[in-house]
């Protein structure tokens, strides 16, 4: 154990440095700390640095007086029944249920609608630590099968089993290497489609380069060896492939990926024809394609063709001529999502960051719009074209997700599944304000609230930007824990994502890039002069923890305390591992003279700006993250602990058995919540 205190100079463990050189772009430069991108799985040396650093972040932590507190409160808030929307299949409802404080959410059926729920599959009795998960589940179209998958310890490589619905008895089916994958059902149950990649060199599963994507199709009761590949792009290894099954068994839908923008290439199957062959639907990576569902030939999407805030047009995917008809056109409004339901088109979409659900009929007029519990956000629909049963599922900041059940005919929508509170909402408030970024560019904030906190407090400042990945209103423990000691969360809906279209992406991308960090300063100094924050603290998962990391660089004095977490720190060799690769189309290529000098300009690893007084800095980040892989966050710490940048304590909090965030047991979720608010609010001056 350290002794040490919360206010007085930390002795960071000793981080050896080795001669290690990156070239890149004509550049050559330094990587003292590449030794710490070894597995810390197997590195005995990484492990031994994790180790002492561990040890030095807890034995801080444990300084802290509200921890407890802290930690005890947002048990009580996180302790509500959570309900996902349910999907129906052959007349039977599967959803996912946690009655509260389980480490996982629980899959259910009923036998109707308004049915007693009977527990399927329990993956609480998987692990002793809660850390092995459910992933992926997709019911047979008959409601008697059901394929699920198994996520351990956090990472992204899963394996897909399959349950008996009825009689609950897992069947012996085994797939693995199974990464970015959906499961489709061939229509008379006989197997499912999935998408994995080629097993990895041994030792090297969570951080080799994830290339050669392909889908397969698996039959019951065969082995995996056995599997057929339904399609590839051997000559594109860098593709990610998703496969999509029509809702009358006919058609294959393949969708293409080469990066995370939004284009895609559509290639269709006919399931019916005696050989299976592939044939081009759309060509290019050029546009955003995402499927609202068919009527036999006619497939409904969702695209960004022509339509920077995306429209809804039809292609007979029969026909050879692959004809496309306008159903929604292009508006103000943008596009969220759409789902066919019967014979309505059920279409989210945002007006100024908050949802509205409209309905259409299939010629594209507007019938009805449902009305919403509120200001908040449609984030999810379920419902298929053989029924006008729909469901979809809303939330906001001061409401916990709730689900409704609509008749897509008569826009009639009831309460289905209604957490019981465990605060009172009329005791916060919340606001929807902007600010005005360095060029001129309007951002909106939300704020959450207690309604007596009418003065200047200590305000948590969450962004992401960039992925065009939208941040709607939600509900959240953590920020409605933080809300409640007192605080104000802030939510900055920065460029980079997707909350007003595609030009609000590419003005935070690749070259566009520091408009992100812009907008994000520009909130917080905001939030300062309008006597909204007495200080500022940054938060951020994945690229928000570059973000985080990013500004604090460029703007130290603006903060009282950082937090990044998982974030991407090392700009120059993030395409080198697992799924890295695929974030070139946000931050441009490292190997390219003109992509790595933008990158080099906001690298966090390579902006500490030695001699400036830094502000309290807690880095998280897992071992198990293969996703965003530990090592940025490993040579971040690193390179703090380093640098000249004042007394303030810069740890680093390493998760065991856990991942970039996906199925997190709850207990860790809570604990590294506390940890974080407790650093938080004690650079903050607030009270736990």
């Amino acid at each position: 154990m350290h002794d040490i205190s919360p206010d007085g100079p930390i002795a960071y463990p000793e981080t050896a440095r080795d001669d290690a050189i990156e070239e890149l772009g004509g550049r050559r430069f330094a990587d003292p700390w590449r030794w710490l991108e070894g597995d810390v799985r197997t590195d005995e040396r990484v492990q031994a640095w994790v180790a002492a650093e561990v040890a030095l972040t807890d034995s801080y932590l444990d300084t802290l007086p509200g921890r407890i507190a802290i930690r005890e409160r947002l048990t009580k808030l996180w302790n509500y029944e959570r309900v996902s929307l349910p999907r129906r299949r052959g007349g039977r409802y599967f959803f996912l249920r946690n009655s509260g404080l389980e480490a996982q959410a629980v899959l259910c059926a009923r036998e109707a609608h308004d049915a007693p729920a009977r527990v399927l599959i329990d993956p609480n009795d998987w692990s002793e630590d809660g850390a092995t998960a459910l992933g992926e589940w997709e019911p047979s179209d008959d409601g008697r099968r059901l394929a699920f998958t198994v996520q351990d310890g956090g990472s992204d490589w899963r394996v897909v089993r399959v349950l008996d619905a009825i009689g609950g008895d897992t069947l012996s089916d085994e797939v693995r290497w199974v990464k970015f994958s959906g499961l489709a059902w061939a229509s008379n149950g006989s197997g499912f489609f999935y998408s994995r990649f080629p097993e990895p060199r041994a030792g090297m599963e969570h951080q080799a380069q994830n290339l050669d994507h392909a889908v397969y199709f698996h039959r019951l009761g065969t082995d995996q060896a056995a599997d057929f590949q339904v399609y590839a792009t051997p000559d594109r290894p860098r593709l990610i492939h998703t496969a999509e099954v029509s809702e009358d068994g006919h058609w294959l839908l393949i969708s293409s990926a080469e990066g995370t923008e939004a284009r895609t290439e559509l290639t269709v199957i006919d399931l019916t024809a005696p050989k299976l062959a592939p044939k081009i639907l759309v060509r290019g990576l050029e546009n955003d394609w995402r499927l609202a569902g068919s009527k036999g030939d006619i497939f409904y999407f969702v695209t960004d063709l022509e339509a920077p805030r995306r429209r809804i047009v039809s292609i007979d995917v029969a026909s050879e001529m692959r004809r496309r008809r306008e159903i929604v056109p292009h508006g103000e409004d943008l596009v969220a999502d759409a789902l066919l339901v019967g014979d309505r088109l059920l279409v989210s979409v945002l007006r100024n960051v908050a949802s509205e659900l409209r309905i259409y009929n299939l010629d594209g007029r507007l019938m009805d719009t449902v009305v919403l519990p509120g200001i908040g956000a449609v984030t999810g629909m379920e419902g298929r074209g053989d029924s006008s049963e729909a469901f979809f599922a809303f939330t906001s900041y001061d409401r916990p997700t709730e689900i409704h059940r609509l008749d897509a005919g008569s826009a009639v929508a009831l309460p289905y599944a209604q957490p019981q509170l465990q605060f009172d909402r009329d005791e916060y408030v919340v606001e929807q304000t902007s600010c005005t970024s360095k060029d001129g560019t309007v951002i909106p904030l939300f704020l959450l609230r207690r309604k007596d906190v009418t003065h200047a407090a200590p305000t948590l400042l969450y962004g992401y930007g960039g992925f065009e990945i939208s941040l709607t209103p939600g509900f959240s423990s953590a920020a409605l824990c933080w809300a409640a000691m007192g605080g104000v969360y802030a939510v900055a809906n920065i460029r980079g994502g997707g909350e007003y279209g595609k030009a609000w992406h590419d003005a935070g991308r690749r070259a566009s890039k520091q408009n992100v960090f812009d907008d994000f300063i520009a909130a917080a100094e905001h939030l300062k002069t309008e006597g909204v924050a007495s200080g500022v603290v940054v938060h951020g998962h994945s690229n928000g923890g570059l973000l985080v990391a990013a500004v604090t660089n460029q703007r130290p004095d603006l903060f009282t305390a950082a937090l990044p977490a998982v974030g991407v720190h090392d700009m120059t060799r993030f395409h080198r591992f697992t799924a890295g690769r695929y974030w070139i189309d946000d931050y441009g290529d490292p190997g390219k003279e003109e992509d790595l000098a933008v990158l080099m300009a906001y690298s966090p690893i390579h902006n500490i700006r030695d001699g400036a007084d830094y502000p309290a800095i807690l880095i998280a980040t897992a071992d198990t993250d293969d996703r965003v892989v530990p090592a940025h966050s490993f040579k971040y710490a690193a390179a703090l602990q380093a640098a000249n940048i004042g007394p303030k304590p810069h740890l680093i909090r390493i998760e065991t058995r856990a991942g970039h965030g996906a199925g997190k047991p709850t207990a860790k979720q809570i604990d590294e919540i506390a940890d974080l608010w407790a650093f938080a609010a004690k650079w903050s001056g607030l009270a736990a």
